[in-house]
């Protein structure tokens, strides 16, 4: 394990010990079903990533459908404990509390079973934790946003909590708390057409930038889901007006390639 998180670190920091890169403006989609969860995406310094759970006894499992449980792969063993060993330890990263990891709870099955769940594991590693308190909101390497089955209501009425809530395209005029809801996310399909072949119609254009101009407005963080991931021109030109247009989290499987469009581009 130390050699893997040793691994990590340098892929998250620049060639001298005193600078760090920043974080790609990324999002490991179904990060659990990758060769090494977490650690692929850490190695290529992703902002988000993102586990799919379900509640069994005293464990929340990561999985993509209850079939696929496993014995131990948990959220704490896979994403929970490797965190906190990862930065319980000195070293240059590319989050920090204003720029925390942030890492979706998918919950597949009850939303409030399985929250309340959440939240009595999230305590045990409340350090490394963005939080919302009776005195506001702290800031740390992590923030955790439940995405899927979300209890909303009953979030928001929390006064102590260690999780936030994946927004919808249909929240950008509401009124919640950015303590609430840090994040907007939402399918792609449902709202563009066009899936990377020719330019981008323009209407579909002005109105992706109007949602990120809404999200940025409201101090949100934007994704989409569900966009062309196939290798290839279609894929490279979705990625190209994601990036233009400022969307802050862009959603794939391929973690490499993603990594070294932006690499292309200019971003190191």
């Amino acid at each position: 394990m130390f050699l893997i998180l040793l691994f990590v670190s340098l892929a998250c920091g620049a060639y001298s010990s005193d600078t760090v890169f920043a974080a790609f403006p990324a999002h490991a989609h179904n990060d659990y079903l990758h060769k090494r969860p977490l650690f692929d995406a850490l190695e290529n310094r992703f902002r988000s990533l993102e586990a799919d759970v379900f509640s069994m006894g005293d464990s929340l499992y990561v999985a993509h459908d209850r079939k696929n449980i496993q014995i131990g792969r948990t959220l704490r063993k896979l994403y929970l404990e490797p965190l906190k060993e990862y930065f319980s330890e000195d070293r240059p990263t590319c989050y920090d509390s204003s720029n925390p990891l942030i890492l979706l709870v998918d919950i597949k099955d009850n939303g409030l079973t399985s929250y309340q769940l959440l939240e009595q594991i999230l305590k045990e590693f409340r350090e490394i934790l963005c939080q919302l308190g009776p005195e506001g909101y702290l800031g740390q390497s992590v923030k955790i946003v439940v995405s899927g089955n979300r209890p909303i209501a009953y979030m928001k009425n929390q006064t102590q909590r260690f999780a936030f809530v994946d927004g919808r395209i249909t929240d950008l005029t509401a009124v919640d708390s950015l303590d609430l809801m840090p994040l907007i996310s939402d399918r792609w399909t449902k709202y563009f057409s066009w899936r990377g072949k020719g330019e981008m119609p323009e209407k579909e254009r002005a109105q992706l930038r109007l949602f990120v101009q809404q999200a940025h407005n409201n101090g949100q963080m934007i994704r989409f889901w569900a966009t062309p991931d196939k290798p290839g021109a279609e894929r490279q030109a979705i990625w190209r007006e994601l990036m233009e247009a400022g969307v802050d989290l862009i959603n794939t499987d391929d973690l490499t390639g993603l990594r070294e469009f932006f690499q292309a581009g200019g971003l190191q």
